[in-house]
Parts: structure tokens; C-alpha cells; sequence
């Protein structure tokens, strides 16, 4: 599988797959949490072991899926949670990041991320989470639903926060205008939630006819070549959702879906790239 190294301070970086497994909606009716857990476990079976959760996530639900799915498996696993904006300061993150342990039963989570900008100052943030890594509690840090002018204000700890994550796919494409550039640049990761749009609903990006006719012609399903779409590019990191073990299986085999040029041109003329800057759009 397609990999991505995450700055960590050396020149090696952390190596984690392009492709992981996110955990939005899980959690929320104790009825499917085993479901939910074995198509997590079934995620790393098929090499998904990158798993995204957060705080936020059923009020810590999706957590404790996903520490229910790693049981037993917490070394094959590169686990990236998210802090809340009003518990992004100073012994509120750290109060935050415990609780979070706690409901995922580990010791440390890899991968330790803003969730979204709240008024917070991001100086107090970043301080809380270098005293959360000294204290062995995280990995690494980063951001997400972060634009470049709130990148810009991280400074000198700029270097230091391992990847971004925004919404990015086929329908929002405004990152790849200059957000996208600047984390290459960075060596940050992007990290693209909700890659196949809001689903197979009427009007959804897996319903146009462009992205139907590329899955006709490689005999696959116009969700692989969404995320197939976004893995193509350089420092991606795709984290689509999946409860179903079909879905799952699918899901992994997009990471061998090599799209042609003739596809990815036929998906630009259906979903131009950016010609200018665009606000950046969150769920």
C-alpha cells in the first residue's frame, strides 16, 4: 500500500499508510458497536491501520468502538484522535487528551489533533500538546479544518505539526488551489475526511456520470475511484468510513486502483480544479 511519512524531528519520519479508516457516526447506537468493531479489525486485516477518531465522535463513542477493534492489536496500529476547540488550551487538552486515553484504553495516541479553530489562542495549544509529548501521552501533533493564514500563525512551531485535516474530495477541491501546495511545501500531511462525498445520495459526487463511467471502464465502484482520486496525489492521507464489511473490503481496494490520465482528465472537465482561492469548507 501507498505510504506517507509524517515530520517527526528526524529524517526518516513516521511512515503510515495512505490509506486509513475513519470512525465519524460510529459509536452512536450501542447496538452497533460490534458491527462497527469488527469492520474496524477487518480494516486492519486488509492493511488500513490508520484509524481516526475524536473526542467529539458520539461524545467518545467512536473511541471506545475503536478500542474495543485494536484490543489486543494496539502495535499495528497508528491511532489519530481530535481534541475539541474548547479543550485546545493548557490543562484543558491535557484533561481532554487523559479522558481520551481512558475511552481507548492505551497509553499514548500517535497522532493528536485541533479539531477544528475555536478562541483558543493556537500558541496555547501548541504548548499544551508539546507538554502532552514530553509527558509520552502523544506522538505527534496536528491540526484540522486549518487554512494556510491559520497555518501561517503557527510560526516557528510550524515544522512540528505533522499534518492537517480538512475536507477534500472530487466536490471540494478547493485545497489543491494553495492549501495542499503549502503542506507539501511543510512536509505536512493532508489528511482528506469524507472522500466520497455524502454517499450514494441523489446528486452525490458518486452519482455523476463522469465518476460512473470511470469505475464502468477499470470494473469498479464509483466509491474506489473517489478515493482512488484523492490517493493519486502526494501526501495524502484518505481516512473514508466504512461499518460494513463489504464496504470495508472495497474501501482497501482502492488503494490499487490506478487511475489513467484519460480518467483523471475526464473527472477535471466534471469537477474543474480550482482557479482561484476559496474559503475552506468543513462538515
Amino acid at each position: 500500500m501507498k505510504t506517507v511519512r509524517l515530520p517527526d524531528g528526524t529524517p526518516e519520519g513516521v511512515v503510515v499508510p495512505a490509506l486509513g479508516q475513519g470512525t465519524w457516526h460510529m459509536g452512536e447506537r450501542g447496538s452497533d458497536r460490534r458491527a462497527e468493531a469488527a469492520a474496524l479489525r477487518l480494516g486492519l486485516d486488509l492493511g488500513m491501520t490508520l484509524v481516526d477518531t475524536a473526542e467529539m465522535y458520539a461524545d467518545g463513542g467512536a473511541e471506545e468502538v475503536v478500542a474495543e477493534a485494536i484490543a489486543g492489536r494496539r502495535e499495528e496500529v497508528f491511532l489519530v484522535s481530535k481534541v475539541y476547540p474548547h479543550n485546545a488550551g493548557g490543562r484543558k487538552l491535557e484533561a481532554a487528551c487523559e479522558r481520551s486515553l481512558k475511552r481507548l484504553k492505551v497509553e499514548r495516541i500517535d497522532l493528536y489533533l485541533l479539531h477544528w479553530r475555536g478562541s483558543v489562542p493556537l500558541a496555547d495549544t501548541v504548548q499544551a500538546m508539546r507538554r502532552m509529548q514530553q509527558a509520552g501521552k502523544i506522538g505527534l501533533w496536528g491540526v484540522s479544518n486549518l487554512d494556510v493564514d491559520d497555518l501561517e500563525e503557527l510560526g516557528a512551531a510550524l515544522p512540528d505539526c505533522a499534518a492537517n485535516q480538512v475536507l477534500y474530495n472530487l466536490s471540494v477541491r478547493g485545497p489543491e488551489f494553495d492549501l495542499l501546495p503549502f503542506c507539501r511545501r511543510q512536509g505536512m500531511a493532508l489528511m482528506a475526511y469524507t472522500p466520497v462525498g455524502q454517499g450514494d445520495r441523489p446528486g452525490s459526487l458518486l452519482r455523476q456520470r463522469a465518476v460512473q463511467a470511470v469505475a464502468a471502464r477499470h470494473g469498479a465502484r464509483p466509491a474506489q475511484v473517489a478515493i482512488a482520486w484523492t490517493l493519486r496525489a502526494p501526501g495524502v492521507i484518505s481516512i473514508p468510513k466504512a461499518a460494513d464489511p463489504a464496504h470495508v473490503r472495497d474501501n482497501a481496494a482502492a488503494a490499487a486502483l490506478q487511475l489513467a490520465p484519460e480518467d483523471l482528465a475526464e473527472l477535471d472537465a466534471a469537477f474543474p480544479p480550482p482557479q482561484r482561492k476559496r474559503p475552506l469548507e468543513m462538515l
